[in-house]
This record gives structure tokens, sequence and C-alpha cells, in this order.
């Protein structure tokens, strides 16, 4: 059998692409230097082409073996996926989203919409009608075929086998290193686990690798600049990128590592004399029309097909602006409401920052500061979210009966709450949480109160029309001024603790910014039977502005999914846990009647992953400190190769891992999934490294040494098989599987 030559070049490995080198005096080669072996005569293309067995299997191998890996890939994935018929874990979650589409309601969701969709499809194709609540660990109902629909999942994290397997090939890895790449992909446990159930994960992973797999595809291509091969793979990078980013934003670790190459490669192209300035230019615009444009418009394009299908109105509106909500099928948001807004009306007030929600009060009051009535924003229809529309103390009392009166652009106001009857009010006591700006609360009621009840109306725009004397559903944004103290209603990002039931802090900010999107309110919904219905409806919401609007609530109440400390949360893991596998997940209830998954790597995968991470910066470290003496031991190519075999792998793995030791939001073992991969290829290269002495001096060896290690991954796969495709009966006879106390497979 032929074996590939142990020449890590790539494409970038030119003569002209040299690296800085000490002039030091001659030092010996023989210290250990791993220099590239001289390729050998191969006499044996002069003699007629063998037929044997072993031959066409080697010339084919690239196909063979990737096709072999993936369907027991496909097994592996789908083996007994229908086992339990019960919802599991997340699929409480994400099959809910996808009954949303079936149903075509709107929703919301902190993650972009491009997985959810696909759930969406995936039921559609199944048959489902969208009416299962997918209630965790209630039992799915015949009529739903949730088979099918792992089934469609499975396929995914299927596939991120063979891309893992052309991925390690385009990183120049030897043929033995290629396959245990692959193998250590199609083995670890927790890949096969979760890509059996109804998640967004085994199609972030997917997408993930395929990026990675154009990322290498197009740097092997750069002497092949502007082929249509070498446009090919960075525009289907550009739309791997743009899809990996619309299943999860963790997508977005993986554009950065792509954009780290992109900078390098560019910045060395511009240092190059030689290339003429227009040959430049086009490589800096090719990147960015296939790297910059092409993932925003497939990210921009799955959020505007999530806004064609989901005409209804639904349980995530309240997210959106009210002109957005209004344009829903069957919303109650500006239903009927009179479109001008007079004294006496009856209205709810919605904060048009990202995310924004109604302006809200309870009886519950402050527990420190002035302890008068909470008032908050708050995202759901509620009875508390309405207000009365008053005349301020110094005009004559509102009545019924009289003439209206309508408000608008610098009319001073009272806002009564319905409910309690107590006034929008402020004063120089320090809010809540945001203590640089004064509190709001609820005080007195229509007759009891103080010049501190009134609000000065500011006109900001209108949607249909130029005229700022009036107040108009949905179609008005206003500011609310104190009249007295000069500071401005404004409700941001800041959620109140437990007492204030997490709702959004509304405070009195003393700075003027009239570009403060979230000091801006408009009226929502309007009751007055005094004036005729309208028609609100009719005017549109932009698509510019919605999916601005709704990446902007996502990214607010994704950084809100902090731990709560009154709550312990069994599920939840540190970071630090991740790498060394000292944790796992119970994915659903441990009864002896329920099939048991539970969600941990394969040993081998993760402790040889980790470990070679710090092998990578021994290596580098050794290298670099021999450099600095003056030891001229590796090649222009040999270089090249641990710098794209090596180090963009181990700079993946950091961009993926370290956010998750900085932000706050709670987290869990899946979080480390993409990182994972990283951390397997970072393996792969130091295994390929190492063992290329050996792989010059003894095939057999070679291959002797990573049978050991496919024996290691695939053996210790088949022992933790159980957890793969569920544990049935007393979980105590899994006992040999806890090896560590932290492994709750068995109490």
């Amino acid at each position: 059998m032929t074996y590939q030559q142990d020449a890590h070049a790539t494409a970038t490995a030119q003569d002209g692409h040299n690296l800085r080198r000490r002039n030091v005096a001659d030092h010996s080669s023989s210290n250990g230097s791993l220099t590239q072996a001289s390729p050998e005569v191969d006499n044996k293309k002069a003699q007629k082409p063998s037929t044997s067995i072993l031959q066409t299997l080697d010339e084919w191998e690239f196909l063979i073996a990737p096709l072999l890996f993936t369907l027991v890939s496909f097994f592996t994935r789908m083996y007994k996926i229908g086992l339990s018929n019960i919802v599991t874990w997340d699929e409480a979650h994400f099959g809910k989203f996808g009954s949303h589409y079936l149903k075509r309601e709107f929703y919301f969701d902190v993650h972009p919409p491009l997985g959810k969709m696909l759930v969406g499809l995936s039921g559609y194709m199944a048959g489902y009608n969208g009416s299962f609540e997918f209630k965790s660990g209630e039992t799915y109902p015949e009529e739903l075929n949730y088979t099918f629909m792992r089934l469609f999942n499975s396929t995914f994290g299927a596939l991120c086998v063979p891309v893992a397997y052309y991925t390690a090939r385009e990183l120049n890895f030897r043929r033995s290193t290629v396959w245990l790449v692959t193998l250590m992909v199609l083995c670890e446990n927790s890949y096969a686990t979760i890509s059996r159930f109804i998640l967004l994960d085994s199609m972030l992973l997917f997408f993930t690798f395929t990026t990675v797999l154009c990322w290498a595809r197009f740097h092997r291509l750069q002497n092949q600049s502007f082929s249509f091969e070498w446009f090919f793979w960075l525009f289907l990078g550009g739309i791997s990128i743009g899809c990996v980013t619309s299943v999860k934003w963790v997508g977005l670790f993986c554009t950065a590592l792509v954009g780290l190459y992109t900078a390098e490669d560019l910045w060395n192209k511009f240092g190059d004399l030689k290339m003429p300035q227009t040959t430049l230019a086009s490589h800096l615009v090719a990147r960015v029309v296939g790297l910059i444009f092409v993932p925003l418009l497939v990210y921009m394009f799955s959020f505007w097909v999530h806004f064609v299908v989901l005409e209804n109105s639904g349980p995530g509106d309240a997210q959106m602006s009210s002109l957005f909500q209004a344009n829903l099928k069957g919303t109650e948001v500006g239903k009927d409401s009179p479109l001008e807004v007079a004294f006496g009306s009856r209205a709810t007030i919605k904060n048009m920052g990202y995310g924004g929600g109604l302006l809200h009060s309870h009886v519950q009051t402050y527990p420190e500061g002035s302890q008068q009535q909470q008032v908050t924003c708050y995202h759901h229809k509620d009875a508390n979210n309405d207000w009365f529309f008053y005349p301020n103390r110094n005009e004559p009392v509102y009545h019924p009966e009289a003439p209206l009166v309508f408000p608008g652009d610098k009319s001073v106001i009272r806002l009564i709450h319905s409910q309690t009857g107590r006034n929008l009010h402020s004063h120089t006591v320090a809010a809540p949480v945001t203590k640089g700006d004064y509190e709001v609360s609820s005080y007195g009621n229509t007759t009891v109160g103080d010049e501190k009840d009134h609000w000065t109306v500011e006109v900001v725009s209108d949607a249909a029309s130029r005229d700022r004397s009036k107040i108009r559903t949905l179609t008005t944004a206003f500011r609310l001024r104190h009249t007295s103290l000069g500071c401005y209603l404004r409700a941001g990002t800041v959620n109140l603790p437990q007492w204030g039931f997490k709702q959004i802090e509304v405070t009195c900010v003393k700075q003027n910014n009239p570009r403060d999107v979230y000091t801006h309110w408009n009226v929502e919904a309007h009751w007055n039977e005094r004036l005729p219905a309208g028609d609100p409806g009719s005017y549109k919401s932009p698509f510019l502005r919605d999916f601005v609007h709704l990446n902007v609530a996502m990214m607010t109440s994704n950084n809100a999914l902090v731990p709560d400390p009154d709550k312990q949360d069994d599920l939840a893991s540190q970071f630090w846990q991740w790498p060394i596998l000292h944790v796992g997940l119970r994915m659903c209830g441990w009864d002896d009647h329920i099939v048991k998954y539970f969600l941990l790597g394969n040993p081998a995968v993760y402790w040889g992953s980790t470990l070679s991470l710090f092998v990578f910066g021994g290596l580098v470290s050794w290298y670099l400190i021999r450099w600095q003496r003056g030891y001229e031991e590796l090649k222009p190519s040999e270089i090249d190769y641990i710098h794209y075999g090596g180090l963009y792998p181990v700079a993946g793995w950091f961009l993926h891992y370290l956010p998750f030791v900085a932000m706050a939001r709670v987290t869990y073992v899946h979080h480390y999934y993409p990182a994972l991969y990283f951390a397997i290829l970072t393996s792969g290269f130091v295994l390929d490294w190492v063992t290329r002495p050996l792989a010059r001096k003894n095939r057999r060896l070679e291959w002797a040494v990573y049978g050991i290690l496919y024996a290691v991954v695939i053996g210790l796969f088949v022992l933790f098989r159980a957890i793969v495709f569920g544990m049935q009966g007393k979980h105590q006879q899994w006992r040999h599987l806890k090896w560590f106390d932290k492994w709750r497979i068995t109490d």
C-alpha cells in the first residue's frame, strides 16, 4: 500500500514567503532536528500499473474510507433512536418552537431562527400539525412521528464525520492521523448522544465543521487565486458562516477564526511588494463579498423567512414593536383602537427600546427607597399594563362628558394606573438598581398628589403624519419628561431582583439624550368609547427595523440568562469542568421505567484532546526557544504546517472556550462541544507531528501505534454505548460506568 508523503507544505509555503531567521554560526543538524525526508524515487511509475485489490483500495481510499465512516456514523446516531417516547431535555423548547412554525405563530427565543425552522421543517415532513405542547417528560402522542423528527436532526450529526475526515485531509495530516481524527468524532459519545434528539446542537456542530472545512480547503488553494474552485470554496465558506451563525450565536466564534485568518492572509499579501495593487484590491473585495456580505445575507434571509412564516399572533409578540404586532393576524394590539388619544383614554404604553416591554405597575412596593408602589416594564399581557391619560392638576378636572381634549407635543399630562388608581410619579429618591437615576413609582390617586405626578409629552416622530399636535396609536413615538425634575422616563435592560419579579427597572434618567430609544414610548392599545375605531395595522413596520429590533432583544434576553442564586440547577456546570470531563448531564428522569440518557464524552477523546493542547504549547515553546538560540531545524514548509495545521485549531479552541469563561450566563456541558472539535483537530496535529520520525523509519510500527489508539477510542465508545443508545431498567446495572462521583450515571 502506498502512503501519503510526509511533506506538510501548504500552498502558501513558497520560496518568497520567508520567515525571519537569525544569522548565527553553523550548528550541527544532528541535534534532533525534525527535517523532512527526501522524497524517494518511485520506480514503480515506469512499470505497468498493478490491479491488486490493495492498490485499488489505496487509490480510492479518499472515497471508500469516508463512506464507511459515514455508514457507521449513521448507525451510531440513529440506532434505537425512537426507543424513548418521552420529551427529552431541551426537546421541550425546540420541539415547541418547531410547533410555532407549523401553526405560524410568532414566538420569541434567544437563538436565531434557522435551526428552529429546520426543526419545524422536520415536523412538516413528518406530518405533524403543531398541536403538541412538548412539555418536558410528557409522552409523545401516537400521531406525532417524533422518530422521524429525531432522524432528521441526527442526519446533521452523522454528516459531521465525513466532514471531519476531509478537513483532516485538507490540514495535510497523514492517512493514519486522518482516520484517528475521524474516529474521534465518530466515537465521541456526547456527539452521538446529543445528535439523537430534537435539538439545535447537531446543526450547530455540522455548520461549524463545514466552515472549518471550507477554510482549510480555501487555504490550500492560495496558489490558484481567482480560479473557479477558489471562488467556490470562498463563497461556500461564506454561506456556511451565515448558516452556523443563524443557528446559534456561538457560530460567531467560528466566524472570528475565519476573520483572523483572513486578516493575516491579507496582511501578508499587503507586504508582498511584487503583487500588483489591483490584484491586492481584488483579493480584498472578494473576501469582503464572500466572507462579510454573503454571511450577512444568509443571516438576514433566515430572519426574513422567519417573519414571513410567523404571520399569526403568538406568545412572543410583546418582544416586538407595537407596529409589528399590529400587522400580525389575530392580534389584539391596536385592534379597534381609536387612532388619536384623548384625555380619559385607557391605553397600554410600550417602550420602544429593543426588546422593550409595557409600562406596568402592581400593588407590591419597593422594599427600600420611597417604599411606594413599584413601576416596571413587563413583556406579557396583563391588566396592570393599563393607564389612563389625564390632564395635569393645573387644568380643569377631567369629566367624562366634557368635550374631548387631545394631548400632543408639549402637553403636560398625568398617567393614572387603571388597577390601583395611582399616579405615575418620580422624585429625587435613587432608583433601586440604577442608583444614578431617580426612582419611578405609583403614588396618590386622582385627587391626592402633587406636581411630581406631571409629565411633559415630547413627540419624537410619527410614522403616519407630520402633525405633532396629537398622540396616535402605534405610530407616534414620544418621550415623557418629568415636568419638575427634568428627567426622562426610561426602561433599559436592567432587571429588578426577585422582589420585583425580575421585571425591567423603570427609572427617570437625568441625561437628555433624544436618540436613546429606551426613553421612547408609544401607545400600543387604546380604548375610548367616545372615539371611533381605527385601523392602525394599515401602517407596515420596515423589515430592517424589525430585524435590528429582534436581534437586540435576543441579545438582551441572552445576557439576562444568569444563574439564579435562589434556585439550584443540578444540570448546570462550570467551564473548568468541561475539558477534563469532570461532569456529565442527565437528560431525563432517572426512574426505572424511563429510558435514560446521560450526556458524557468519550474519556479518550476528551482527555487526549485536552492533553494535546498542552503538548502543542510545549512544542511551540521548544521550537521558539531553539529558534531564538539560532537553531535552524525547521523548514519553511514545516513552520507553515505548524501554523495552519496546529496553531489555527488551537486558536479555534480558545475562541470557542474562553467566552464561556468570561460570560456570566448559566452554562451546561454541551456549550463545550464546538470547542471540543478544535481540540480534536489539535490532537490530530500533535500526534501527526510527534510520530513523523516513526512514520519515516517503520510504517508498520506507526500503524501499530495508531491501531492501539483506534482500539482505545472505539473500545471506550463501546463501553459507554448504553448512555448513547438508552439505559433501560434499573440504573444500578451501569454502576461500572460511574468512574467519578460527578458522573451521576447511577446514585
